[in-house]
């Protein structure tokens, strides 16, 4: 470790807290105030910095405690050590993540609302978190693509699916006179908190009105419910959309072809995208 360097390993647990491990250059006082400090990006609230106690724990090592009871608005968040010696918090790069216990997870069925925590290195390099909270949640689980539309199979957190249950993609273009956005509904197949449904690329592809046109994808529990965006969260992967990559299809649209496929947003929200055949 270069002089003057902190870096941080990071375990994760199960129900979603993150222990941080910095081994604190050879020399440096750390005082009792010491602290891991977490900063929303783009935040300016009150609530867009937490501060961690940072203590011994070991020969020359310090360990914070980020508890899964402890809420973090979604975003991402720079994480820093503030060893209490009057100098700016600084950096913290990235060490070994043991993030084992994030892959597969499955929450508490009645968890009301659900948190991630998920750390990663940013591209020049340093410790961040990307955080969710979402309640309810709609876990994406595998995908189906067919040249007749995609299969998603996923399951809720939060909610339970009652009659009218639906799945929705929307089109993220300007909405009609009326302020609702395009909207195709397909029904669900339910057994328990566990969902199915197909979305055809048909329907998708004769509303195309050109350019490259995203449809975000939702979940409606039941007839009258608060939809629940689709996403991915709960596995080790902070960005799905650089790792998880699923085929754009052709599909006839009057007398020409577009391209229609499913994706994951930076965010790792499920979205379908329909492009002209240059995807332009």
């Amino acid at each position: 470790m270069a002089p003057g360097e902190l870096r941080a390993d990071c375990i994760a647990d199960s129900a979603g807290g993150l222990t941080f491990d910095l081994t604190a250059p050879q020399g440096t006082a750390v005082a009792w105030s010491a602290a891991l400090v977490l900063r929303l990006r783009g935040g300016d609230g009150a609530d867009d910095e937490v501060r961690l106690p940072l203590g011994p724990n070991g020969a020359g090592r310090l360990r914070a405690v980020l508890p899964s009871t402890v809420a973090l608005a979604e975003g991402r968040w720079n994480a820093y050590a503030d060893l209490g010696d009057g100098r700016d918090p600084r950096r913290l790069l990235p060490g070994v993540n043991d993030l084992r216990s994030l892959v597969d997870r499955r929450p508490l069925g009645g968890v009301g609302r659900l948190g991630v925590r998920i750390p990663y290195a940013t591209k020049f390099g340093n410790l961040a978190l990307r955080s969710w909270l979402r309640g309810p949640h709609a876990e994406a689980g595998d995908l189906l693509v067919a040249p007749d539309g995609v299969t998603v199979t996923g399951r809720l957190y939060g909610a339970v699916p009652a009659a009218g249950a639906r799945a929705e993609a929307r089109a993220r273009r300007t909405p009609g006179p009326d302020g609702e956005p395009d909207t195709v509904s397909v029904p669900l197949t339910v057994e328990g908190p566990d969902f199915t449904f197909t979305l055809p690329y048909e329907e998708l592809a004769g509303r195309w009105e050109g350019g490259s046109e995203p449809w975000d994808l939702w979940l409606r529990p039941g007839e009258g419910a608060r939809p629940v965006r689709i996403a991915r969260l709960l596995d080790d992967v902070a960005d799905k959309k650089q790792v998880f990559s699923y085929p754009a299809l052709a599909v006839p649209c009057g007398a020409a072809q577009v391209r229609v496929g499913p994706y994951y947003t930076l965010d790792n929200d499920l979205a379908v995208r329909v492009a002209g055949p240059a995807g332009d």
